[in-house]
């Protein structure tokens, strides 16, 4: 509760401080005013300066940048550390700079907005103003025009119109409650706690048969009940607060892992319990580091090694000609007509019914294709280029994106400037180009492509790029390219590279005006506009000209077989979720050690019905070592038809990897797993198409890399690297669920002896309701004389680091659950009768004189026998629970002189202290005999492998 309080706390003072930051409000009567966050209303306009967070959702109006672009980091929206850019509405910018900013309430314009909603990529809206000529003109707004609460101004002053606050910025519509995921661990010592207050019920009910049910036996059966109350163990939960806490600490302070941070302090057990770890792949398993390794063209491949050829040629090229398309521009000018030339299509061409002949491949020199291609990758992408301290950056959420417009700079096509309607570049042979961005169709995971329609200003050439996933653009370009895609693409997958497919398109000015209209509708619509822009785009996306394909190299994050191949000797079974294609996917299985030498390869691909898939699976079932590999659209249908067929097939394969896995997937993956195998299941990524997959399962990992810290706020452990994860499970995990099934065992049985006691009391003397320890000494045995020391139980360590890290295979006893259940807790209850019993009974026979001798006797026995009880389950004494048995024997020998009314201090003579010695071996010898002798007789892989080193 404290920690609890102490949190409420923390974000009460952080909402208060944000919510009172002043900002600058142009107020149509009282001119530039100062008011809180909190007193903003929608409709006001206000001033964000830099580095100030943006307070609600605003229109962004203008910009002190005279192009009216602005960066904003959006981490704390969306995990990206990457800047985004943002532009302001043309009409405000504009009137902005032949005005002033106060003037902007006399702007005869009207916004119109779409509700507000959870999606924070998209926004749909339009101003209406009249132009210099009278007309009514309408402006569409985009996701581009606005600044969402929570994101911050990078550099220069905005100003906005406030579109939502409070509840309904999107920043709060998609805040998360915060989760609270309960382990294993919890319900397990849960159920204990419910078969413990069973006990107490049944205990209760037969000391009241025993007697008779006599006179007001209801009120003594409660009686009864009140005076074995210590049998539940109140303290438990409390305890475990603690352990969770100092697991979690150690688990912060771990500097092996580098910056690793136990974000949900209340499960660190269940890492000692994983089956299952599932992880992404780029970013995760790869450093999301992309390093060029190949171009494929048509007739030729070009590698690291013969770029200095490639760059030759691209100065020879942009020496030669102007713009890209310029051997396509003259070959159409010299053919008879446009019907003839199959490389340039109508947009009427694409209507239902319009006869034209089958496109054509379009011959071209080998150079041309390469300035193309090179091109596209300055111009087609959404990088934007910053300077900081004099030193040109790249901004772009996409490390392919950045690494392929390095490429083409170090070759001498060099990105100098991009806004979102201009784009300019200087090329091979120092000429600069500027080109008029006319479209841009954004990346996204369902597209998969991101395409851009320019206009070369040099020559007023107008060009559509488009790249994307091969499986996408094999349906844009025109069919005599698709075999030359299958065929390279799938040859850089086995080599590990990623594929990139670049395509281009000549737009003719005539279908360039139809095409304009059908856009510029599609940009008004306030409802369903993304739906209406994609088709506009596709349009554009038909028979289009392959230029090439690029490969890039996702590196392997360090030492990431190490960290698989201990996960799997801890019997731990990783699987592969990820969004490449399976020849990829199969490399880096190899290469990181998901599939190993000795294992065959099970293919279920995409284009079977029910039937096939089911008799695949079939198939799959009777195989021994085999690794499973899926691809997306065969993954759809198995887990939405025969899902648990289809998991428990799966579960028992060495490693399985699903490919094409959309982020939806990857979630419904975890919880089928959590489902139908009922096993415990840890899954980790690094970006925000693996947040649902965190989230669903029973421990979720999230890395904090290149694509932003999504993952890593989402989690419930984050860190920097995977290797981190080796020790993460294997060392945290292990010690935490061994020392807290540990710790909980042992403050139940710390309830149930002195519960056992009182038992004993009360038959032995007719059954009275009459506590034998008077309320200060069981205060005092919970808290003074038994707390620190079974507390310090956590420090336990049963094996070293090392010795693990060298035999993962120690982990997987902890897999079958034998620290703590059924068994282990009537061995515990068993102890507990048995020490019980004999400090009663043997106190009870050797001091008959009186009661208060009774109690002092078997009170000190039952001290010391817990005491000793912690050295028969530790391993390694630490000095911590040392330190802690010294301060406690102190305590109790202090603490007896004031309970003189309790304790008979008198009675304490050295005969009196060697029958307590004398009572406290009998209560404790046999059992920690036993216990060894048990484990000489019968070791576990633990003890037979440190007989063996």
């Amino acid at each position: 509760m404290l920690k609890e309080a102490y949190d409420d706390l923390v974000r009460y003072k952080k909402d208060r401080q944000a919510n009172s930051h002043l900002y600058v409000v142009f107020d149509p009567a009282k001119g530039r005013i100062q008011k809180q966050s909190s007193e903003l209303r929608v409709g006001d306009l206000i001033l964000v300066r830099s580095t100030e967070r943006v307070p609600a959702d605003l229109l962004l109006l203008h910009t002190s940048d005279s192009t009216g672009t602005v960066f904003i980091r959006t981490d704390q929206l969306d995990g990206e550390t990457d800047w985004k850019l943002r532009r302001a509405i043309r009409v405000t910018q504009t009137f902005v700079a032949s005005h002033s900013a106060g003037e902007l309430h006399h702007l005869p314009a009207t916004v119109v907005s779409s509700a507000p909603n959870q999606n924070i990529y998209e926004y749909n809206g339009y101003v209406e103003y009249q132009n210099e000529e009278g007309h009514l003109v309408k402006e569409p707004l985009h996701f581009e025009n606005t600044l969402w609460a929570n994101t911050v101004l990078a550099s220069g002053t905005a100003i906005g119109l406030v579109l939502s606050t409070g509840e309904e910025t999107r920043s709060t519509m998609n805040a998360r409650k915060p989760r609270s995921k309960f382990g294993a661990f919890d319900a397990e010592v849960n159920y204990l706690s419910k078969l413990l207050f069973i006990l107490t019920v049944v205990l209760s009910g037969a000391i009241t048969l025993m007697n008779g049910f006599a006179g007001a036996w209801l009120i003594q059966y409660f009686r009864y009940i009140l005076l074995l109350s210590s049998i539940i163990p109140i303290s438990l939960r409390v305890n475990m607060d603690f352990a969770k806490a100092i697991f979690s600490l150690r688990i912060n302070n771990d500097k092996d892992i580098k910056d690793v941070q136990a974000r949900n302090s209340s499960i660190p057990e269940e890492l000692g319990r994983v089956q299952f770890l599932l992880t992404d792949k780029t970013g995760t398993l790869t450093k999301n580091d992309m390093v060029f390794k190949k171009l494929s063209l048509e007739t030729q491949q070009y590698n690291e090694e013969n770029l200095s050829e490639l760059q030759k040629m691209l100065h020879r090229n942009c020496t030669r000609a102007s713009g890209p398309m310029s051997d396509v521009e003259e070959k159409l000018q010299s053919s008879s007509g446009n019907e003839k030339s199959p490389q340039v299509g109508r947009l009427s061409e694409t209507s239902a019914g319009s006869p034209r002949k089958r496109p054509t491949r379009l011959r071209r020199e080998a150079e041309f294709v390469i300035r193309d291609i090179f091109t596209a990758m300055v111009v087609c992408h959404n990088v934007t280029p910053t300077l900081n301290n004099g030193e040109k950056v790249f901004q772009a959420s996409s490390p392919d994106e950045i690494a392929l417009v390095k490429l083409g700079e170090s070759l001498g096509m060099k990105l100098l400037e991009r806004t979102s309607d201009h784009t300019r570049i200087e090329n091979a042979a120092g000429l600069f180009e500027d080109y008029e961005v006319l479209a841009n169709f954004p990346f996204s995971s369902e597209t998969k492509r991101m395409g851009v329609l320019i206009r070369h200003k040099q020559t007023n050439r107008v060009v559509f790029f488009l790249k994307g996933a091969d499986n996408v653009m094999a349906q844009c370009v025109k069919e005599v390219y698709r075999s030359t895609i299958s065929d390279e693409c799938e040859a850089l997958a086995r080599e590990g590279l990623r594929t990139l497919v670049f395509a281009c398109r000549l737009i003719p000015e005539q279908e360039l005006t139809q095409w304009r209209k059908v856009y510029e509708e599609a940009n008004l619509k306030l409802v369903g506009r993304s739906e209406a822009t994609r088709k506009a785009a596709e349009l554009l996306e038909k028979n289009l000209d392959l230029l090439g394909i690029t490969g890039v190299e996702d590196r392997l994050q360090d030492d990431v077989m190490v960290a698989i191949e201990s996960m799997r000797m801890a019997g731990i079974k990783v699987w592969m979720l990820t969004g490449d294609k399976i020849e990829t996917a199969r490399c880096i299985a190899i290469s990181t050690g998901i599939q190993r030498a000795t294992d065959e390869v099970f293919l279920v691909p995409n284009g079977l019905d029910d039937l096939e898939l089911s008799n695949r699976m079939l198939e799959f079932a009777q195989k021994s070592n085999a690794v499973l590999f899926v691809e997306g659209g065969a993954l759809g249908q198995l887990l939405s038809n025969m899902s648990k067929s289809f998991i428990e097939s799966a579960a028992k394969a060495p490693a399985v990897v699903c490919c094409r896995c959309l982020p939806r997937q990857k979630a419904q993956v975890v919880e089928s797993l959590k489902a139908h195998v009922r096993a415990r299941v840890a899954a980790i990524g690094d970006g925000g198409n693996d947040v649902g997959m965190i989230q669903s399962a029973d421990v979720g990992v999230g890395l904090m890399g290149k694509e932003g810290s999504q993952a890593a706020l989402a989690s419930d452990f984050s860190m920097s690297e995977f290797r981190g994860i080796r020790k993460l499970i294997l060392w945290h995990g292990r010690n935490s669920y061994k020392r807290g099934a540990t710790l909980s065992q042992f403050v139940i049985h710390r309830g149930l002896i002195i519960s056992v006691i009182q038992v004993f009391f009360t038959l032995t003397f007719y059954n009275v309701a009459v506590p034998i320890y008077n309320g200060y000494l069981m205060f005092g045995y919970t808290t003074l004389y038994t707390s620190l020391p079974v507390f310090f139980l956590i420090f336990d360590e049963d094996i070293d680091l090392a010795t693990l890290l060298k035999y993962p295979i120690l982990f997987a006893q902890l897999q079958k659950a034998r620290e703590l259940n059924a068994k282990t807790f009537l061995l515990w209850v068993w102890k507990s009768v048995y020490q019980g019993a004999i400090i009663f009974f043997c106190g009870l026979y050797l001091f008959q004189r009186s009661f208060l001798i009774i109690v002092t006797i078997t009170f000190t026995a039952l001290i010391f026998s817990e005491l000793l009880n912690v050295y028969t389950e530790v391993h390694r004494v630490h000095w911590m629970m040392i330190v802690s048995q010294l301060g406690t024997g102190v305590v109790y020998l202090l603490s007896i002189t004031f309970l003189n009314q309790y304790i008979d201090t008198q009675s304490m003579t050295p005969s009196f202290l060697l029958t307590v010695l004398l009572i406290t071996l009998v209560s404790w010898g046999p059992l920690h005999l036993a216990k060894k002798l048990s484990a000489w007789c019968w070791p576990d892989e633990q003890s037979k492998l440190a007989r063996e080193i």
